[in-house]
């Protein structure tokens, strides 16, 4: 059988999930007004630091009363920074649908050696929150960026609740709608969304949040970069842009870069509709393919910026190795780079559909899966 290939190609064939593509018209002249070779601790260092901050609060629509910090070591660093520092002090439930919460699990049960209670559930589902007992301080993700999976919205956690929920919503920031009112706190990078260049993160607590640090010790000894109080009260300076560590002012001037941009647009609200639009475009071409399906189970949780597909035809014999194989004949045809599922997930595609993707480069996307899923389908039959 002769198999055609598609006309038109993506103009930008990066669909990586993280780092993520850059800003569409990206280019280095952008980054000219960066202070190199400047110190952070000096005046344009700490201007340029906490103008991010500022936009960071203007875009994401973070409440006034909440802190906004950038850390060190990417939004794994800021996840960290707050397991270390708030829990113990109460009762912990773990919820984890993906391998980044499965992480968060082994941190808190085997590192900090927690009796937490752990909440799972399988690649393409996430947990019955109104299992969840919020009484007691709640870690998760709110997007699975290895799962394809998200929380649909806040409605089931509770606006009385005793305990703190820590939400890692790295691949949600600026994509999704995050409730910051049931959120006491959100980590993300900028590396994500944005398209930022990796290895800062994001912290942001609510004052519950800064309640508890100031009121509680751990039991365990914290790294240096981790605390955020000295004498029993917040660090501010943390966040006003006096970091913990040295910064490069070339990663925060492209933040700031990229959050000009988002303001260009409109904003959040811009943004998430850009990402929605990109989701859309894949699930529109999937609906009425019986080849490929979504591992998101339920539409309400499926996500828009990290979409998981799965092949599903009886023919293929090797899962693995033909999803590989798909992926790989993508990367070749450059029409899609970095594509392939996470290596912990179910085998199949993984499409960054984040706002900084054009949704024409989505769609101009789809007839090559289905092109690189034939000819896999060939090529399997020939070896056969």
């Amino acid at each position: 059988m002769s198999i055609t290939a598609p006309a038109a190609r993506p103009a930008n064939p990066r669909f990586s999930s993280g780092p993520c593509a850059k800003i569409p018209n990206f280019s280095l002249d952008m980054l000219a007004d960066a202070p190199l070779g400047r110190s952070h601790r000096a005046a344009i260092g700490k201007s340029k630091l906490a103008e991010a901050i500022d936009l960071t609060r203007e875009v994401l629509g973070v409440p006034a009363d909440y802190r906004i910090g950038i850390v060190p070591a990417s939004d794994t660093g800021a996840v960290e920074m707050a397991l270390w520092s708030l829990l113990g002090a109460r009762g912990v439930e773990m919820l984890a649908w993906e391998s980044f919460g499965e992480g968060w699990v082994t941190d808190v049960v085997k590192q900090l050696k927690l009796d937490a209670t752990v909440r799972k559930a399988p690649y393409g589902q996430i947990v019955d929150f109104a299992e969840v007992d919020f009484d007691k301080d709640v870690v998760f993700t709110w997007n699975g960026t290895t799962s394809g999976v998200r929380v649909p919205n806040g409605d089931k956690i509770p606006a009385d609740r005793a305990g703190l929920t820590i939400c890692d919503a790295t691949s949600a920031a600026f994509a999704m709608d995050l409730p910051f009112d049931k959120l006491d706190v959100v980590t993300f990078s900028w590396q994500k969304v944005l398209g930022g260049e990796g290895g800062h993160g994001v912290l942001i607590l609510s004052p519950r949040a800064v309640e508890r640090l100031e009121s509680y010790v751990p039991a365990w000894p914290l790294p240096k970069i981790f605390r955020m109080t000295k004498g029993g009260k917040l660090i501010e300076g943390i966040f006003k842009g006096e970091t913990i560590n040295t910064p490069s002012m070339l990663c925060v001037e492209d933040y700031l870069v990229a959050l000009k941009w988002a303001q260009s647009l409109g904003g959040r609200k811009a943004l998430e509709d850009r990402a929605n639009a990109n989701a859309a475009a894949i699930r529109d071409f999937i609906a009425d393919r019986d080849w490929i399906a979504d591992l998101a189970e339920v539409p309400a949780t499926a996500s828009t910026t990290s979409v998981c597909l799965k092949f599903t035809d009886p023919r293929i014999q090797d899962g693995a190795a033909f999803a590989k194989a798909v992926a790989k004949r993508l990367e070749k045809e450059g029409v899609a780079l970095d594509a392939g599922a996470y290596r912990d997930a179910p085998a199949g595609l993984r499409i960054w559909c984040g706002s900084t993707v054009e949704t024409a480069d989505v769609a101009a996307l789809m007839p090559w899966i289905e092109y690189a899923f034939e000819a896999e389908i060939a090529a399997q039959a020939v070896e056969a």
